[in-house]
């Protein structure tokens, strides 16, 4: 058996997230049914229904837009059931064209919140790991990049990441990832491909990561929304100050789930070859994803 990463990106579009993410979740293969499974039912236990019925989806920014905490704001937390009720109510005169109610709109962004709340405790339950690795929104690729056809550094860093905690764990893993434009995917499988087969470190890693990546369908995939939802929270709650990842943070996304975050992080810990020990965290930040090392 062997483990699965399930990635996304955030902030791409270079609009309001204030950094460019790639991340998602690794959680091992025998515990992804029961994962999914677990997703489905907490869905159903929040909203009353599955989202996509509705034309929506779990994503991070449809769960924790500022009026989701606005409207859950209007009342104190609702009893579980009566939030149920509300919340599909809510659902239902939406596909309806109608105005719901205050209530309805109350229960659906407490629904939403803990929808979240929910994710992050199945992910700690199931022992998955988050990766992810920012870089600032809007960097430019240098007029003399010459290395077009290999992965950025960060992407690089992001696959070093995943085989520490594959080798820690004597095992291989899997890239899973959102399918998006067909001419990106293919340009990005051929950068991977180029990564593994080409460079002395990508065909070590090789060993542990099978290099073709395997995609699939967000709204159809439930691990690959999860992914979504904790990189969107990554990009507003978390922050390494000490690399410079110090960009302002969305206070009420980080009050609630930036401790989730810090525990799903893989450490490894290294030793160099002067024999000092350092740990590497699985969410990193690079400054600058065109120069060499570090």
């Amino acid at each position: 058996m062997s483990f699965l990463l399930f990635l996304d990106e955030s902030g791409h579009d270079h609009r309001n997230l204030p950094y460019e993410i790639h991340g998602g979740i690794a959680i091992h293969a025998e515990k992804l049914w029961a994962f999914i499974q677990a997703i489905r039912d907490l869905e159903q236990s929040c909203f009353g229904d599955a989202l996509h019925t509705y034309g929506s989806e779990i994503k991070g920014e449809k769960l924790l837009n500022k009026k989701r905490f606005k409207w859950a704001a209007q009342s104190p937390l609702m009893e579980p059931v009566a939030r149920r009720k509300a919340a599909l109510r809510f659902l239902n005169d939406n596909a309806q064209g109608q105005t719901p109610h205050r209530e309805s709109f109350t229960a659906y962004g407490q629904s939403s919140i803990e929808m979240v709340h929910g994710i992050f405790r199945l992910l700690i339950g199931h022992d998955a790991r988050v990766f992810a690795v920012a870089i600032p929104r809007g960097i430019q690729k240098p007029a003399n990049f010459t290395t077009q056809d290999f992965l950025r550094k960060d992407i690089v860093f992001l696959f070093e990441r995943y085989f520490q905690l594959l080798d820690q764990s004597d095992d291989t893993g899997l890239l899973v990832m959102d399918q998006s434009d067909k001419i990106l995917d293919r340009k990005f499988v051929r950068h991977v491909e180029n990564y593994f087969n080409k460079t002395q470190t990508g065909r070590w890693r090789a060993s542990r990561i099978i290099p073709s990546p395997l995609f699939v369908s967000s709204d159809m995939t439930y691990p690959v929304q999860v992914a979504d939802v904790c990189i969107y929270c990554l990009n507003w709650a978390f922050r390494i100050p000490s690399r410079g990842m110090n960009a302002p943070v969305r206070q009420d996304i980080a009050d609630q789930f930036a401790g989730y975050l810090g525990a799903l992080q893989h450490r490894a810990v290294l030793e160099l070859d002067s024999g000092e020990k350092i740990t590497a965290f699985s969410i990193a930040y690079v400054p600058d994803p065109y120069t060499a090392r570090p």
